[in-house]
């Protein structure tokens, strides 16, 4: 609506941006632990969400594996921030079955169970 026409404008003495919202980091969470917190849906065909959280900024590896332990997909390898993130896994290219997503980063890792139904 061209009210904020100034830098300044986005920071008023009484705390509010220019759409009248509150400038706040109060109700933003950081995580205190390494987890991954969802796999959704869980059977899935062929997309599966996978939701996880980081209680620092950290390099990472999310990595799908099969059944015999074999390395199938990498999804994530690099930095990421701390926060909460998510990232969908399209398995169409896989058979039916279970797998298995692992969560690494320093001396951490965890690994869930996801199953694949065609």
């Amino acid at each position: 609506d061209g009210s904020c026409l100034y830098p300044e404008d986005f920071y008023s003495e009484e705390n509010l941006d220019c759409d009248g919202n509150p400038l706040s980091i109060e109700g933003i969470f950081i995580p205190n632990a390494y987890i991954i917190t969802n796999i959704y849906p869980n059977p899935f065909n062929p997309i599966t969400n996978i939701e996880y959280s980081l209680p620092e900024n950290a390099n990472i590896k999310l990595i799908v594996y099969n059944i015999q332990g074999r390395q199938i997909q990498t999804l994530i390898k690099g930095f990421k921030t701390s926060g909460y993130h998510s990232i969908s896994w399209n398995a169409s290219n896989y058979p039916s079955g279970v797998y298995f997503i692992r969560l690494e980063s320093g001396n951490y890792s965890q690994t869930k169970k996801v199953v694949l139904i065609k």
